[in-house]
């Protein structure tokens, strides 16, 4: 027989040990959210990533050069780097470099894909030269997808399941193998998943009109690369990590890209390619840029409205919402006259000015071709590592444009003094 009031000292206790345990869970919250909130304040703002990239430039054409599928640092006729060069780079004011590197040739069969040890050594030693000489850098996956004619075919994936499977254990495979071998790098270290991904028409082919399966296998592709490293720990488990839309293009890009999910918050950059126009830029077939030149000397598309247009959207889009972009690759190709190199100095000025006010790091494409004229974009002798002619000017620019704190020193003010 119970004693009096014995029932109500046990739902006493019930209702006590509900508001204990409330507590306790309220703690924990509080405790939790506290936590994340001092992880948000400790997570660089997209500027200050930004501003920590300052001013890149890409080991353009050599260790993502390859031949007869397989890469090679000398197959396009670049000799071999040296830490010369690097030293160069970074006295001549960089402070970021991009090297990127195709891997055909250099892995196994399934399902281990085993990279050559040999070629990631070498890949590392120049990472390490950077590292000693205080520059960031930028390590990817690049001519592995270039326009769909290799093992990373995204025109394949989007139509059969069984490539699509196979590519991403592929991917997996390779980056946990990098990220491996990098695992103990600082931050200063960043991989960046793959290139200019697309079916061969640059974004103006199948993409267009498959309901958007290319833009899905892109996305699938990132979130293995991010799960890959993440997997390996280390300082991998925090490290920068670089996800391009698909073919790096801006606008499809913001349409189409989907940010990988992360379990390390702040960590991911999303990376555009900026080359427009490119009848301009690239391939030479227009000798003037920007509003001072006559019409028929340049292009009908692609001025200075559309410069600004564009890194808005991506400002609005990315940078506003807590999200850094870089522009990893631009770029405008040499002239073999004055007034030629005068408006490229000026679309290469204007240009680094107009990414670095909406808080992106613009990469300049150099791929070693010192001659002129159409994808002739280098800016270092590869073998000295001196200025090419006409490249110190061009340097000037971009780092004004990227690093000076004058106030007088506008888009507007660049704008202005237009050739």
């Amino acid at each position: 027989m119970k004693k009096k009031g014995e029932k109500d000292m046990k739902c006493r206790n019930k209702r006590s040990g509900r508001k204990t345990g409330l507590w306790i869970v309220c703690a924990w919250l509080c405790l939790l959210g506290a936590t994340a909130q001092a992880v948000a304040e400790n997570i660089p703002t997209p500027r200050e990533v930004a501003s920590w990239l300052g001013l890149g430039w890409n080991l353009g054409n050599q260790f993502d050069a390859h031949q007869n599928g397989v890469a090679s640092e000398t197959a396009w006729g670049n000799p071999p780097v040296t830490k010369k060069l690097l030293q160069k780079v970074a006295e001549a004011g960089f402070t970021s470099v991009r090297i990127p590197v195709t891997w055909l040739g250099h892995m196994g069969k399934a399902p281990d894909y085993a990279v050559d040890p040999l070629w990631l050594d070498r890949i590392a030693e120049v990472v390490d030269d950077a590292e000693s000489l205080g520059l960031r850098v930028i390590l990817n996956i690049h001519h592995d997808g270039a326009d769909s004619q290799y093992w990373l075919d995204v025109k394949t994936a989007a139509t059969d399941a069984q490539t699509h499977a196979a590519v991403k254990k592929q991917l997996a495979a390779l980056w946990t193998q990098i990220a491996l071998r990098f695992k103990d790098k600082g931050e200063f270290l960043i991989f960046e998943s793959m290139n200019e991904i697309h079916d061969g028409g640059w974004g103006w082919g199948n993409n267009r009109t498959d309901g958007g399966r290319q833009y899905d296998v892109v996305n699938e592709w990132n979130q293995v690369f991010v799960d890959a490293v993440r997997g390996t720990g280390g300082k991998n488990a925090t490290r920068y990590l670089g996800v391009p839309g698909y073919c790096a293009n801006p606008e499809l890009t913001m349409k189409h890209f989907v940010m990988p999910d992360d379990k390390t918050a702040g960590r991911l950059l999303v990376a555009v390619h900026f080359y427009d126009p490119t009848p301009y830029t690239l391939e030479a077939r227009y000798p003037a840029w920007g509003h001072t030149a006559p019409d028929s000397l340049r292009v009908d598309w692609g001025g200075e409205t559309h410069v600004t247009h564009v890194f808005g959207q991506l400002k609005d889009k990315f940078i506003d919402r807590g999200i850094p972009v870089y522009i990893g690759e631009m770029g405008c190709v040499r002239r073999g006259d004055e007034k030629g190199e005068a408006f490229r100095r000026y679309y290469l000025e204007y240009v680094c000015k107009a990414a670095h006010a909406c808080g992106m790091a613009p990469f300049y494409w150099d791929n070693g071709s010192n001659a002129t004229g159409r994808e002739c974009s280098g800016l270092f002798d590869r073998k000295t590592g001196e200025f090419s002619d006409g490249s110190p000017e061009a340097v000037a620019c971009m780092k004004r444009a990227v690093f000076s704190q004058e106030d007088s020193y506008t888009l507007e003010s660049i704008y202005q003094h237009a050739p």
